[in-house]
């Protein structure tokens, strides 16, 4: 199944100023199978997995990294040709030694192409007390979006004719239904690879499991305390009931925990990965400020794993509109989750935009700089009248740009506020939520 990574890998390949890479992403999102892909464009590919002792141990005998390297390739029969050669150094979280390391081979070996990954990541480069800051560069990774699901399902007509900006009319019901699977599903590559298979539904939740006792299990990982352990245990229980809410920390879920003990737990499942926390802004203008005052929303890693948790994927078969899932909060998730698949190089989570005034109940599922401007996006089904907080937001703001995100198809539209500012509202179907870069792009030009 290819991956939009593999796009940078091959820009990172080809660099001159190369340093060794570190990919970052949760577990089972696809970061070793995507490197071993990539390993067959070089001549000599080294895949070292620290969870194995017999690969851990050249890290543990050697402290200069040409020894290393040497070592590795004289035991596997390899030729010392460097700039030839792909070096993985898989599961590195197993060594802080390791991750150490990394900044010497951009210093004694430059040739050679240094790659490495692991699960829990974040937590281990917390052990390190000499961390390569300047000598590495990152990658992030995530679920599969919906344009690699088309990837994976063989739909190459269709993929297509998501990449023409703007899409045809014609598109919009073929594109719809090929969404609403994507909707299902999710993005995690196993599945995704299962379902393509197969073609069932019913063949996934035996992988969903296994993803989700994995995380289960990785909690022992990195929770300092058992007291710790037993809050983030709590919060995966629970939290996707709340995927419709702005959450508050104290007593989460109904529980007695406090709120620093919720804090914190949470900052452990977002430097792992499997739950964010989006907090709004109140700005209409860059630079955007997040409001850590304010109550956030949870973003989950995959939806197709949260439809799992809450047991609802059966009732997302018989929907004709997806803004109607879960009491309205799947499609505006899937949409914000589809953005962040595309920071591959830097992770900025997307806000949301509420009124900076009490008692107000003012918000805009989405806004995005661009330009100078920041553009509010809202997410919904319904006319355009009750698109309120949107028009709010245009009173305030000095640009005529906005983004409407429906089951609909695609069109754009001067429309006026209550105060009578005119403005242009693009209206997007969901199922073109990885290309709101380059629809924002054409609007602004257009427009």
């Amino acid at each position: 199944m290819k991956r939009n990574i593999i796009l940078k890998l091959i820009e990172w390949k080809k660099s001159a100023d190369r340093k060794p890479l570190i990919l970052r992403g949760a577990r089972q999102v696809g970061k070793t199978t995507v490197v071993n892909e990539f390993g067959e464009s070089y001549k000599q590919y080294v895949y070292l997995n620290l969870e194995r002792t017999e690969h851990k141990k050249y890290f543990e005998l050697y402290d200069k990294v040409k020894d290393i390297v040497d070592s590795v390739l004289l035991n596997m029969e390899l030729e010392p040709e460097h700039a030839q050669t792909l070096f993985f150094i898989d599961e590195i979280q197993e060594s802080p030694k390791a991750i150490a390391l990394l900044r010497y081979f951009a210093e004694d070996l430059p040739d050679l192409h240094v790659i490495s990954a692991g699960s829990l990541l974040e937590f281990s480069i917390k052990l390190v007390n000499s961390f390569p800051v300047g000598r590495v560069q990152f990658l992030n990774m995530f679920p599969m979006n919906f344009r690699e699901f088309l990837m994976a399902l063989g739909k190459k007509s269709a993929l297509a004719t998501l990449d023409t900006v703007p899409i045809s009319a014609t598109a919009h019901e073929t594109l719809m239904s090929y969404f609403h699977k994507y909707a299902i599903v999710g993005g995690m590559p196993e599945v995704v690879k299962k379902y393509a298979e197969t073609g069932s539904y019913a063949s996934l939740q035996q992988i969903y499991e296994g993803i989700w006792a994995a995380y289960r299990d990785d909690v022992r990982k990195y929770a300092q305390n058992p007291g710790e352990e037993r809050v983030i245990r709590h919060i995966m229980s629970t939290a996707c009931s709340f995927l419709d809410e702005r959450i508050s920390f104290q007593n989460f879920a109904n529980s007695n925990y406090r709120s620093r003990e919720v804090g914190e737990a949470f900052r452990c499942l977002d430097d792992a990965g499997i739950i964010k926390l989006i907090y709004p802004t109140t700005d209409i203008k860059f630079p955007l400020r997040s409001d850590f005052t304010k109550r956030p929303r949870m973003q989950f890693l995959d939806s197709g794993l949260v439809n799992y948790e809450l047991s609802i994927q059966h009732e997302l078969i018989a929907l004709s509109d997806m803004s109607e899932a879960y009491r309205g909060a799947l499609i505006p998730h899937l949409i914000t989750e589809e953005l962040i698949s595309l920071n591959t190089t830097k992770i900025d989570k997307p806000q949301f935009w509420v009124r900076d005034k009490n008692q107000s109940s003012a918000e805009v599922d989405l806004v995005y700089y661009y330009n100078g401007n920041v553009i509010p996006m809202e997410i919904k089904s319904g006319k355009i009248g009750k698109l309120r907080s949107l028009l709010g937001f245009m009173d305030q703001c000095s640009h005529h740009y906005a983004i409407r995100i429906y089951a609909g198809k695609f069109e754009v539209q001067r429309i006026e506020t209550s105060l009578s500012k005119p403005f242009y509202l693009m209206n997007l179907p969901y199922f073109l939520g990885t290309k709101i870069p380059e629809y924002i792009k054409w609007f602004t030009e257009q427009y």
